[in-house]
């Protein structure tokens, strides 16, 4: 498959497939990189070309003292998106967790978007996350940031900001795979949103956030296949 590494801007992307009037934006996770976006790109040929970055402190930008938020993220996919729709037609969207949510603030909505385990209601993530550890938003805001149980650190900045920077709402074509043992985003909240967006939900049975069992990973590329 025809791969060309460069740089939007300051961000390094890489494009795969051979030209075409159509593209996906490839968007990853946490711990992810550009990479991943070429089994998705070997479905797609050779009828659309898929565009992946590396996102802040991800991929070839580790250890660059980067902040991986999404004050940092959804400037840099604004960018990214202006210039796939310079220079394709149709812009379509295939984000996995976080990699959604930054998407939604970043930009309007594409022709298409599949989301796999989206993250779709951050503030609802956060709160859920500070009821865990077992404190109220007012200790939070008092002490500003209080480990998590799962090891991270909450912080009251950034429940403020993403309080104030409300992402987007899409009307588009919107497919979503979801695990139903999703530990990020419970099966209520995925539902409000598919009810509110339109979007087609398949849920996964015993699947998890993260697809990376064979049989996960094999329902996921059915799915693919079926909406590229």
């Amino acid at each position: 498959m025809t791969t060309e590494q460069f740089f939007i801007e300051n961000t390094p992307a890489v494009l795969y497939g051979e030209p075409s009037d159509t593209l996906w934006l490839f968007v990853h996770g946490q711990f992810g990189r550009k990479e991943e976006a070429l089994p998705f790109a070997e479905i797609v040929a050779p009828d659309a070309q898929v565009l992946s970055i590396d996102l802040p402190n991800h991929g070839t930008r580790q250890n660059r003292d980067e902040e991986f938020a999404p004050w940092t993220a959804a400037p840099e996919l604004t960018r990214v998106m202006a210039y796939a729709r310079a220079h394709w037609r149709a812009t379509n969207v295939r984000a996995t967790s976080i990699g959604a949510y930054f998407a939604r603030l970043a930009f309007a909505a594409p022709e298409k978007a599949l989301f796999v385990s989206p993250i779709v209601d951050m503030e609802r993530l956060i709160c859920d996350r500070i009821c865990a550890a077992g404190i109220t938003e007012q200790i939070l805001r008092e002490r500003g940031m209080y480990p998590a149980r799962e090891g991270d650190m909450l912080s009251w900045d950034y429940l403020c900001w993403v309080r104030a920077h409300p992402a987007k709402d899409w009307h588009c074509s919107q497919y979503i795979l979801y695990g139903e043992n999703d530990s990020m985003t419970d099966l209520a909240t995925i539902r409000t949103y598919t009810a509110k967006s339109g979007a087609e939900l398949i849920i996964v049975p015993q699947g998890e956030h993260w697809f990376h069992t064979p049989e996960q990973l094999a329902i996921m590329v059915d799915w693919e296949c079926k909406h590229k």
